[in-house]
C-alpha cells in the first residue's frame, strides 16, 4: 500500500471534512484576534481582561479535546461531530448578547463564556480529527497531520482579511459581531461534509483495548500535568479555592490511576507532554496576541496584514511537512528542534521591528519556526504511542490548549500590563495614574500590577494630534510589547534544550521510527 492512501474508501473525504472543521476554528481565532481592540475600547477592558477572554479560546478546548479523546473510541465520530457543530452554533448567540452600555462585568462574562464554548467545539472537532487522519493514513502521519492543521492557518488569514476589510474603521467598519458571525459558513460546510460518513476505528480500538489500557501510558505522570493545568483553571476563571481546586485535581488524578491500575506511564510522553505545554503557550498564545501586538507597534492596518502574511505563509509550509522528512531526511524530532530555534530568532527579530518591511522578514523567521510544532508533536505521539488510541493525542492537545489559555494567552496579557506600566510610570509616574487601569492584572504567584486603562489607551492611540501626554502613553505601551516579545522567546529556548535530548536519547535506541501495537507488546 502506497503511503499516499487511506485505509477507508472515503479517507480523503474524511480529511477533507476535518479539513474544514479546523478552518472554523482558526477563522474565529483570526476574527477574534481581530477585535480585541473594539472590545477593548467598547468595554474599557485591560489587557489582562482581554488576555482571559483570549485564554477562554484555549481552555474550552482542552475540555472538548480531553473528553472527546477518552470517549470517541466507545461512541464514535458521528455523535461528537454533532456535538461540535451545536457548540459552534451556541457560541455566536452567547457571545452576540454582549452589547455596548451593558455592565463590563455583564460584557465579560458573556465574551469570556462565549469563547469558552466556541473552544469546547473546536476541541470537540480536534478529538475528532486527529485521531481519526492519525488512523486512515498511518504510513504518513506527519504529512497528513500537517495538511489537516493547514486549515488552521487558512482560517486566521480568512479571518485577518475579515478583520482587515470589513472592520477596518475608514473603510467599510463592520460591526464585529457581523465580523464574527461570518465563521458559522465553514462550520456549515464541516456539517455537510462529515454527513451520512462511515468511520474507521483506530488501531486501539480495533485491538479491543479498554480505555483504562489506552491510559496506562498516558499514566499517573502524564495524567499530573493535564490535572496540574485543570487545578489552575478551578482556581483562576472558575474562582474556587486553592484547596478545593487541588482536591479536585487530587481525585480526577486517583481516578486515573484506578483505572490503569496505577500504571506510572511513559517518561517519553511525560517529556512530550511537558514540550507541548510549551507548544501551546508559545505559538497559539503568541497567536492571540501577535495582531494586537505588532498593529501597536506599527499601525493595525500593518498588523492585519503582517498577521495575514504569517498566516498564509505557515498554510504553504504545512503542505511541506512530506517533503522536509522524506527528501532532506529530518525526523520529527529533528524539525521540532529546527522549528524551536526558528522560534527563538524570529520572536527577538520581531520585538526590535520598525519599519514594515523588517516585520515582514522577522514574522517569516517566526512563521518557520511555529508552523511545524502542533501537528509533528501529534505524528510523534500517533507514531510511538498507538495503543493509547485517541486518548494520548487527545490528553496531550488538551495540556497544550489549556497552556495557550491559561499561561500563554493570559501571561502575555500580564506581561504587556506589567512592562508598560513600568514604562511609563519610571518616566511619567503623574501620567501613569491617569492612564493606569482600576483593575489590576495578576498571573500565577507574581505581583498583581494596574497595566493601562483600554478606552484611555485607544483614545490615545487614535488621537492625532497627539499631545505629549498621549505621545508618552503610546510609547511605553510599545516598550511594553517590544519587552513582551523577548520574554516569550524563551519558551522555544527551552523547547529546543527538550527536543535537543530527545534526539540524543533516539539516537540511543537506534534512531527515531513508528512502532505498532504488536511491537510495542512485543
Amino acid at each position: 500500500m502506497s503511503s499516499d492512501e487511506g485505509i477507508a474508501p472515503n479517507a480523503k473525504r474524511l480529511l477533507w471534512a476535518g479539513f474544514m472543521a479546523i478552518l472554523a476554528a482558526g477563522v474565529g481565532f483570526g476574527i477574534r484576534g481581530g477585535i480585541l481592540a473594539n472590545w477593548g475600547a467598547e468595554f474599557g477592558f485591560t489587557g489582562g481582561q482581554l488576555g482571559a477572554i483570549g485564554g477562554a479560546g484555549f481552555i474550552g478546548f482542552c475540555f472538548g479535546i480531553i473528553i472527546g479523546g477518552v470517549v470517541v473510541d466507545k461512541i464514535g465520530y458521528g455523535k461528537l461531530v454533532f456535538a461540535a457543530f451545536f457548540f459552534h452554533v451556541l457560541s455566536a448567540f452567547i457571545t452576540f448578547g454582549a452589547t455596548e452600555g451593558q455592565s463590563q462585568q455583564l460584557a465579560y462574562n458573556l465574551l469570556y463564556w462565549g469563547t469558552f464554548v466556541f473552544a469546547l467545539a473546536n476541541g470537540t472537532l480536534e478529538a475528532v480529527a486527529n485521531p481519526l487522519v492519525s488512523t486512515l493514513f498511518p504510513k504518513n502521519r506527519t504529512h497528513y497531520l500537517n495538511i489537516l492543521h493547514a486549515s488552521w492557518p487558512l482560517g486566521m488569514v480568512v479571518g485577518g482579511l475579515i478583520g482587515w476589510t470589513l472592520g477596518n474603521p475608514e473603510g467599510m467598519n463592520v460591526s464585529w459581531k457581523i465580523q464574527l458571525g461570518l465563521f458559522l459558513v465553514p462550520t456549515v460546510i464541516y456539517g455537510i461534509f462529515f454527513m451520512g460518513q462511515s468511520f474507521p476505528k483506530s488501531e486501539a480500538s480495533a485491538k479491543g483495548l479498554s480505555t483504562g489500557e489506552m491510559l496506562k501510558d498516558v499514566g499517573l505522570l502524564g495524567s499530573a500535568i493535564a490535572c496540574y493545568l485543570l487545578v489552575l483553571f478551578f482556581e483562576g476563571p472558575l474562582g474556587l479555592p486553592t484547596g478545593a481546586a487541588f482536591a479536585i485535581g487530587g481525585v480526577l488524578l486517583i481516578v486515573v490511576g484506578v483505572m490503569t491500575k496505577f500504571s506510572i506511564g511513559s517518561f517519553l510522553l511525560f517529556v512530550l507532554f511537558i514540550a507541548h505545554v510549551l507548544v501551546g503557550a508559545v505559538e497559539l498564545g503568541t497567536d492571540g496576541w501577535i495582531q494586537n501586538i505588532t498593529g501597536n507597534i506599527l499601525t493595525p492596518d500593518q498588523g492585519k496584514i503582517l498577521f495575514v502574511f504569517t498566516s498564509l505563509l505557515m498554510f504553504i509550509l504545512r503542505f511541506c511537512a512530506h517533503f522536509i522528512e522524506k527528501n532532506l531526511k529530518i525526523s520529527p524530532i529533528g524539525l521540532l528542534l529546527i522549528c524551536s530555534v526558528f522560534a527563538v530568532v524570529g520572536l527577538n527579530m520581531v520585538s526590535g521591528v520598525t519599519t514594515f518591511i523588517g516585520a515582514l522578514l522577522a514574522l517569516s523567521v517566526y512563521a518557520i519556526g511555529k508552523t511545524f510544532f502542533w501537528p509533528t508533536m501529534l505524528a510523534v505521539v500517533g507514531d510511538r504511542f498507538p495503543r493509547s488510541g485517541a486518548i494520548a493525542m487527545s490528553v496531550m492537545g488538551g495540556c497544550g490548549m489549556m497552556s495557550a489559555g491559561l499561561l500563554g494567552s493570559a501571561g502575555l496579557g500580564y506581561a504587556k500590563d506589567r512592562f508598560a506600566a513600568e514604562a511609563l510610570e519610571s518616566n511619567n509616574p503623574a501620567i501613569y495614574q491617569q492612564y493606569k487601569a482600576e483593575t489590576a492584572s495578576s498571573f500565577l504567584f507574581l505581583e498583581p500590577v494596574n497595566g493601562l486603562d483600554g478606552t484611555k489607551l485607544a483614545g490615545a492611540l487614535a488621537a492625532e494630534p497627539k499631545t505629549p501626554e498621549q505621545t508618552a502613553v503610546v510609547e511605553a505601551s510599545i516598550a511594553g510589547d517590544r519587552k513582551t516579545l523577548k520574554a516569550d522567546s524563551f519558551i522555544p529556548a527551552a523547547m529546543a534544550v527538550i527536543y535537543l535530548l530527545l534526539m540524543l536519547y533516539f539516537k540511543m535506541i537506534g534512531g527515531y521510527k513508528p512502532v505498532s501495537i504488536d511491537h510495542k507488546e512485543a
